[in-house]
């Protein structure tokens, strides 16, 4: 199986995405679902496939209104590294607080919290994130709102995930533990279609 790849061609002019996007929005939406993992009250992550990125450049070429060449290039370089290469899990890290100043508070907490996210195919050791590859988002005193984090598996773990076996993730920072959180089948069937 080879993994599908967002290329400029495979892109939809500006028009013809007015056109698809309320249907494909609502398709994206329904499909975020089963790729979105709740790690207690504050952190989210939105696991990216080829859909996800794909609307996410569609998008920014609509509102930025980008149809020259050079534009379009710019947004496939910057989003498709976040597509699954087949033996990893990629995914978009969140850490949400409504107040801004609990927020702001909760960051200089969590500093690191994005390299202690972990996931854990059963039967294998935790797989810890690799973190925002792309930039540093985090300084000397506090971390990001918005991660970019990777999870890189053997061939062994990708090949028991196929089979069925369970599928975990906690974190294991000392401000905000979560242990053991078994993802739910569904979502585990999704992400395991990431896998080649």
């Amino acid at each position: 199986m080879t993994m599908a790849t967002i290329t400029r061609d495979s892109l939809w002019t500006l028009e013809t995405y007015a056109r698809k996007r309320p249907e494909f929005r609502k398709q994206v939406i329904a499909h975020k679902k089963l790729r979105t993992v709740h790690l207690g009250e504050h952190v989210t992550l939105l696991f990216e496939d080829e859909m996800t990125i794909r609307y996410q450049i569609q998008e920014m070429l609509r509102i930025e209104r980008i149809f020259e060449e050079e534009g379009i290039q710019h947004e496939l370089e910057s989003y498709a590294p976040l597509v699954p290469d087949g033996r990893n899990f990629k995914a978009t890290m969140m850490i949400e607080y409504t107040e801004p100043g609990e927020r702001a508070k909760a960051l200089v907490r969590l500093k690191g919290i994005e390299r202690k996210v972990w996931l854990q195919v059963e039967g294998s050791p935790k797989v810890y994130a690799i973190a925002d590859e792309d930039l540093e988002r985090e300084n000397e005193e506090k971390t990001s709102a918005v991660h970019f984090v990777r999870f890189e598996l053997n061939k062994d773990m990708a090949e028991a995930l196929k089979y069925g076996v369970s599928l975990a993730m906690g974190i294991d920072h000392p401000q905000y533990e979560i242990q053991h959180a078994r993802l739910p089948d569904d979502i585990r069937a999704a992400l395991v279609k990431d896998l080649a």
